[in-house]
């Protein structure tokens, strides 16, 4: 079977991706899978053993441009796909393999995709209450339920040992002392990020111990990263790296692999990190770990459940932010010691 999956726009989305891909292996071990994805996120499959190629979409998130995606599937049918699956539940996700004439099309009905996909399933979102378990399921013919599913296999991305060594360089690191990494952004807006000073103090406490501090995320973040750094004492000052805007997402996934211990809000580096199996916790507070959680061994999870959390909003709708500003550092500290990450 040679396999194009039309990949989803988010960094996490397209980590919890990955099982489905290790599913079709699992079910044909001689699949070929190639994944239709943004540009950004090509480094992220090859770090991926199951998918083959990573073709780049040549538009952005949320452009019709029918011309170009006409031309794409047209050169995409020289590849002789037998299956598409659509994961993304847009309309213009699933014209790519339509112009491509890919004979069997599968995807959830979405936004008015009758006529594009011919293996059309109804979403019960009671039924499949996670993402991977909606991603997966497109794998299985006739599934009704998560629990007809097989075991799931949870996403593991390999790190590039040569990239790795490279930044590290770069960047002028050293991993003389353990490694906190924190990622104190979160693309979806301010009702995802744990205030700063709560972060400097977890930061603080492996100080005193010894280790080092990484700070990763966008060049968004970089102020953030520097108030945490301003937060600690002049010596423990020069063993926090703040990496935020430094570097590409290849090169996060390849230092986050060298991490001790992992502190993330609710973000692309959360489920980065899972799938790289460092020991995590990761923050929630106007959204839930139902649909999307960190799928790992050594994850913890914290929030505090006051009655207006999950909102699900971008930015606090009374403007008081309690779901984060309420949740202490101590609760993070004793999270990071259950899954393993001790001083």
């Amino acid at each position: 079977m040679k396999i194009l999956i039309v990949g989803p726009s988010w960094v996490g989305d397209m980590v919890m991706a990955q099982t489905l891909f290790k599913l079709l292996k699992l079910r044909d071990p001689q699949a070929e899978i190639d994944v239709l994805a943004p540009v950004w996120s090509l480094p992220l499959m090859a770090r991926m053993a199951e998918v083959r190629h990573a073709i780049a979409m040549p538009l952005g998130h949320g452009k019709l441009d029918i011309g170009v995606r006409r031309a794409l599937g047209k050169q995409l049918a020289i590849s002789g796909y037998d299956q598409a699956i659509v994961l993304p539940n847009s309309l213009k996700s699933a014209l790519v393999p339509w112009f491509a004439s890919i004979p069997r099309r599968t995807g959830w009905r979405g936004e008015m995709r009758y006529l594009l996909l011919n293996d059309i399933r109804v979403l019960d979102k009671a039924a499949f209450p996670r993402m991977i378990e909606r991603f997966a399921a497109l794998a299985v013919p006739a599934v009704r339920h998560a629990s007809e599913l097989p075991d799931l296999p949870w996403p593991e991305l390999q790190p590039d040992l040569t990239n790795q060594h490279l930044q590290i360089q770069r960047l002028g690191l050293t991993l003389d002392r353990p490694v906190l990494a924190l990622c104190p952004g979160a693309e979806f807006g301010e009702a995802k990020r744990w205030p700063e000073s709560h972060y400097a103090e977890v930061a603080a406490h492996y100080l005193q111990q010894g280790w080092q501090v990484w700070l990763f995320g966008s060049a968004k973040d970089q102020h953030g990263a520097a108030e945490i750094i301003s937060l600690q004492t002049t010596d423990y000052q020069t063993r926090c790296f703040n990496l935020a805007g430094q570097t590409e997402l290849a090169d996060a996934v390849d230092l986050l692999a060298l991490a001790h211990a992992v502190v993330s809000n609710d973000s692309g580096l959360m489920h980065v990190a899972a799938a790289l199996k460092r020991p995590l916790v990761a923050v929630y507070g106007s959204t839930s770990p139902t649909f999307t959680p960190p799928l790992g061994k050594q994850v913890d999870i914290v929030r505090t459940g006051i009655d207006c959390s999950p909102c699900f909003q971008r930015s606090c709708p009374y403007g008081h932010y309690k779901c984060l500003k309420e949740l202490p550092s101590q609760q993070v500290l004793t999270a990071l010691e259950q899954v393993g990450a001790r001083p």
